[in-house]
């Protein structure tokens, strides 16, 4: 079940938003298998940008259709869509306090193309999951609320393949983690700051 499908179910109850924030950190900290250290394609995401509201302003083309789906009479999903019909975002108030939390865009085909989250309700995206063909191949973190993701999930095939992870705020990557069968194969760490790797480890159990 996709985050839109889970988070937009009828049946899901505000005290179960705990868990459903969980449940996307716990995605967040696997990793995952490509045999080079290499950079994300998407450089640009990691030039300095203000922080992404969760919420962008509608397109002039943009229509919206709101629906109330727990009967507070209050709407908790919009769905957008431009002048021939088709849908191009849908944003979901998953706790129900008026406020959007997760919005999905679709591409052209209306395909989910990424999902944006606030998972700490500041109004601002923080974690972002891209799908390529309705699959997730990769996950972006923003952990110090700059606008920048700082922590990378890379899938293969469906599996877990790699996580890079900025950890000192420099933009840069200095920390790889590949994984293999499921479990760490080796960690890379990048101890001057030049963006290559300085130290390898193998086995080494994942934080």
């Amino acid at each position: 079940m996709s985050l839109e499908a889970l988070f937009s179910s009828p049946v899901v109850k505000p005290s179960k938003l705990g868990w459903l924030v969980g449940v996307a950190l716990v995605g967040l900290c696997g990793c995952a298998s490509d045999k080079s250290v290499k950079k994300p394609e998407e450089a640009q995401a990691k030039e300095e940008v203000a922080p992404q509201p969760i919420r962008p302003p509608p397109a002039a083309n943009e229509k919206v259709t709101e629906k109330d789906t727990n009967g507070d009479q209050k709407p908790d999903v919009w769905v957008f869509s431009v002048d021939d019909g088709r849908r191009v975002r849908k944003e979901l108030d998953i706790n129900w306090d008026g406020r959007v939390d997760l919005t999905t865009y679709y591409d052209a085909r209306e395909e989910r193309e990424r999902e944006a989250m606030d998972l700490d309700f500041d109004g601002k995206v923080d974690s972002v999951y891209f799908y390529e063909k309705g699959i997730n191949v990769r996950r972006e973190r923003d952990l110090n609320g700059d606008g920048k993701p700082d922590v990378w999930i890379f899938y293969e095939k469906g599996r877990l393949a790699r996580k890079e992870r900025d950890s000192n705020g420099d933009s840069r990557v200095d920390y790889w983690e590949y994984w293999e069968n499921n479990q760490v194969d080796r960690i890379g760490e990048d101890l001057d700051g030049d963006g290559n790797v300085d130290k390898w480890s193998r086995g080494t159990p994942a934080e």
